[in-house]
């Protein structure tokens, strides 16, 4: 092993030192601990590995202080710590954007559609949420909650309603009427899973990020990222 190991492990672990004083605007020097506790408040990906940073910056002390020559390292590091290390280094530098992970074509409905078309959709496609747009005005975002909501509210007794609705009728039974949130395509995975995970701590549960070249409502829907999509990232 040699010294590879410990040599790779503290040219990573230099990068990210310096990734973290650009993100908190560090001029002098500041402790690797520090760092951490000031640029996790501006980077998610900071605070998605947070404890990680911690344990390297216990491991780069060990390896720089306690080298008795340039050929021995009291603490050479794991080849599975040095690899972590650098695919955090590299996530740091150049996190991937929701555009180029979750760009494609997004299926959208107009108000005044059937609901019959959307349970064929849903049938063929098995998708769960739906945008809804009123010509090129985005109206609101269906789900199969919403849409059952809808059937609930409708029974009489053992019948079912006679007229099919149109989805402005299903979006008035979403429990949540803002179950959404539109996002630019170029923030990270890591900051659209942040959202989710704040949405839910507030108690304001995101169906569905709906990706935009900015952020903005009126823009073309370049993609969409469900809860289901952000378990998937590691």
């Amino acid at each position: 092993m040699g010294t590879e190991n410990s040599d790779r492990f503290l040219t990573a672990f230099n990068r990210i030192d310096h990734r973290l004083r650009d993100i908190v605007g560090a001029k002098d020097f500041m402790p690797f601990y520090r760092l951490i506790d000031q640029a996790k408040k501006k980077d998610v990906l900071v605070k998605k590995y947070e404890d990680d940073l911690r344990s390297y910056a216990d491991l780069r002390n060990a390896i720089v202080h306690h080298r008795t020559s340039l050929h021995y390292v009291i603490a050479e590091p794991h080849t599975d710590v040095v690899e972590r290390i650098e695919y955090i280094d590299a996530t740091l530098a150049k996190p991937t954007l929701v555009g180029q992970m979750f760009r494609k074509r997004v299926l959208i409905f107009q108000e005044n559609d059937s609901l019959k078309h959307v349970l064929k959709v849903i049938r063929q496609r098995k998708y769960t949420q739906f945008p809804v747009y009123y010509n090129k005005q985005f109206k609101g975002l269906i789900t199969t909650v919403g849409i059952t909501n809808w059937l609930a509210s409708k029974m009489g007794g053992d019948h079912l309603p006679k007229r099919i609705p149109t989805l402005h009728d299903i979006l008035l039974h979403e429990k949540n009427s803002v179950n959404y949130k539109f996002v630019s395509r170029s923030i990270s995975i890591y900051e659209a899973e942040e959202i989710f995970k704040q949405g839910v701590e507030r108690g304001r549960r995101f169906e569905a990020l709906l990706i935009t070249e900015h952020g903005q409502p009126h823009q073309k829907l370049l993609g969409i990222i469900t809860p289901l999509d952000i378990v998937k990232i590691d």
